[in-house]
């Protein structure tokens, strides 16, 4: 008797697509979040179809580079996920994190449902309430548009190159930030 292999699919699944400057810090973070499926490094948020990370990198181009997350909100919410995303990067920079400078740098939140829209909302405004940046919260909040998923050579980054300079210098304290102050969202 032959034996066909069925793709399991999670009980309950969102997406979140979240920019908040160089895609590989942020993908290498959420991949240490239990509850989240899957992250993808891509492009959204420009008028051209298919684009590539050279014309993204030129800023031209509108995209901004982004990570999309695929996750069990039964297991991490999407506001946790807002949580981590507004402690490992800086809001308050329209443009730029760091040494990354540009539009597709950008902090950008695109919602895929008017609760997450909500939620963004109502976390941003506590963050500007109790000044947590002493700067106001520039993140963008918008509707998701298409998503353009990064060439492969942009997938998995960090784990594929954490001795790498820019992975050592920048993804890894992020990463080290997040597993500390959220422990209890690590994957064990």
């Amino acid at each position: 008797m032959t034996s066909i292999s069925t793709p399991v699919t999670p009980a309950r699944e969102e997406i979140a697509l979240l920019g908040g400057g160089c895609f590989w810090c942020l993908e290498a973070v959420y991949q240490d979040v239990v509850g989240v499926h899957a992250v993808a490094s891509g492009y959204a948020g420009g008028p051209i179809d298919q684009p590539t990370y050279r014309q993204v990198c030129t800023g031209g181009t509108g995209h901004a580079e982004v990570v999309q997350i695929r996750f069990d909100p039964t297991v991490v919410s999407f506001e946790n996920l807002l949580k981590i995303f507004f402690v490992i990067h800086d809001p308050t920079t329209p443009n730029r994190q760091g040494h990354d400078v540009g539009t597709q740098y950008r902090s950008v939140i695109f919602y895929t449902s008017d609760v997450q829209e909500q939620t963004a909302q109502a976390l941003m405004q506590a963050l500007n309430t109790e000044d947590a940046y002493g700067a106001p919260v520039v993140t963008q909040l918008l509707p998701a548009p298409k998503f353009w998923i990064a060439e492969p050579e942009h997938q998995n980054y960090y784990r594929q190159h954490p001795s790498q300079a820019y992975c050592a210098a920048v993804v890894a304290p992020k990463l080290a930030k997040f597993r500390h102050v959220f422990t209890q969202l690590r994957r064990s």
